[in-house]
């Protein structure tokens, strides 16, 4: 193998999927309970997330995997693979820090192994995806560059959309980025948030949830018709924390507009803790040009 590929737990691949894709390692992001207890994300449910925060006994916050642990798994990887370079894809920068730290871990194994450290400025499936496209990739002969690319393309490509049922937690854990300006009507409001430039920002302020909801699935439906204008390939997912039946109800209705079957997926703990029960989320992620014929 020339080129293995790393992520993080937010990228929301499980085991499976991940050794279906060739092997793609995971690294987990820290679930920190109580301020004494730190739990990595595999090794905690969305379901506890969600005990926890309606609780509110404990504070939950999080943190990023150390350059030590980043380290130990580039290691790893190259000993286990025998690859000569690790493409290693994490969320965004502007919500966390792991890239920082992988980029740290990265010039620790300088002479080692050398890593690229990807930025995919998204988080959830729509890294997810584009993991999968590089992992592809690279079972396919790419190069480290390549493997990158096709991460970075299919990432910068992808949209995502959340709609939380409080800006809360968001506001508590310091990731609401620009949606901060609507922390002053939020009672008023149910707030529709995206991902864009690597932030959260406010993407509609409505007044109900079933406004909001019937928003988030015309910018789904517009994203799709507007991957297919360019002849591309779209996968597209639904993220929900403690809303099961309606992320069922939105998968069948985006179906319905689109003619796709959305994959359904919890969040991971991680981004639970900032999102909160009630969540659901969005991610419209196109592919390669289709072939003509």
């Amino acid at each position: 193998m020339r080129v293995a590929v790393v992520t993080d737990t937010t990228a929301c691949l499980g085991p499976d999927r991940a050794e279906e894709a060739g092997g793609v390692s995971v690294v987990p992001l820290h679930v920190h309970v109580g301020g004494t207890r730190s739990v990595p994300a595999r090794e905690i449910t969305p379901g506890e997330v969600v005990d926890i925060l309606a609780d509110g006994k404990q504070r939950a916050s999080t943190s990023r995997p150390s350059p030590g642990e980043l380290a130990e798994v580039y290691r790893r990887v190259a000993a286990e693979t025998g690859c000569s370079t690790i493409v290693s894809v994490h969320l965004s920068a502007g919500v966390s820090g792991t890239v920082e730290a992988a980029e740290l871990a990265r010039d620790e194994l300088a002479g080692e192994v050398t890593v690229e450290v990807v930025d995919s400025r998204v988080i959830g499936l729509a890294m997810g995806y584009a993991v999968l496209a590089g992992a592809r990739a690279a079972a396919a002969g790419g190069d480290a560059q390549e493997v990158a690319d096709v991460v970075r393309a299919r990432s910068a490509a992808s949209r995502t959309w959340f709609y939380v049922d409080t800006l809360d937690h968001l506001r508590r854990g310091g990731r609401i980025g620009r949606a901060a300006a609507l922390v002053g009507t939020a009672l008023a409001i149910k707030p529709l948030l995206t991902l864009r430039d690597g932030e959260v920002h406010p993407a509609a302020k409505v007044r109900t949830r079933a406004k909001a909801l019937a928003r988030l699935v015309e910018l789904a439906v517009e994203a799709v018709e507007g991957a297919r204008a360019e002849g591309r390939t779209v996968e597209l997912a639904v993220h929900q924390l403690a809303a099961a039946e309606a992320a069922a109800e939105l998968a069948g209705e985006l179906a319905e507009r689109t003619g796709l079957t959305a994959e359904i997926a919890e969040l991971d703990p991680v981004v639970g803790v900032h999102t909160g029960p009630g969540t659901l989320g969005v991610v419209v992620a196109p592919g390669e040009v289709r072939s003509p014929g």
